[in-house]
């Protein structure tokens, strides 16, 4: 139910997202999901790839600040409230969201990548609540 996620602090400067993935592209790597927030420094970006070990290691490699983080992907219906819900259940039961990023693929779900503060916690309750986490070798294929 874990899923390794990369994490690249990126220079505020035109190109070096374009050369983030073009590294992963020429290595083989998909990107199933991302996302970039930057700050007056920096930027963040987090992505879900194909092979987040060997992706790791070429960016390393390229001189990218990179590392994994463990974070967990939950599939939600895509309707009003359905994320709401969700994330009631975890504040119900102290689960801490740190930051979260959803995509759809369809009218009828939507995947929403969670990283919170107690990852064994939040999938026991999410879990126990029925509600339906994606692997990680499932979210590689997308």
């Amino acid at each position: 139910m874990i899923i390794k996620q990369l994490t690249v602090f990126l220079e505020n400067k035109t190109g070096r997202l374009n050369e983030v993935t073009q590294i992963l592209g020429n290595a083989g790597i998909n990107v199933s999901a991302l996302s970039l927030a930057d700050t007056s420094e920096f930027g963040i970006l987090r992505l879900i790839v194909s092979e987040p070990e060997k992706a790791l290691d070429i960016l390393k490699q390229a001189e990218f600040s990179v590392r994994l983080t463990d974070v967990v992907c939950l599939s939600s219906p895509n309707a009003p409230g359905s994320l709401a819900r969700a994330l009631d259940i975890l504040s119900a039961e102290s689960v801490f969201i740190e930051y979260l990023y959803a995509y759809s693929m369809d009218k009828k779900s939507a995947n929403i990548v969670l990283k919170p503060d107690n990852i064994e916690k939040c999938i026991e309750v999410l879990q126990a609540h029925k509600l339906e986490l994606i692997r990680a070798s499932e979210m590689y294929k997308i």
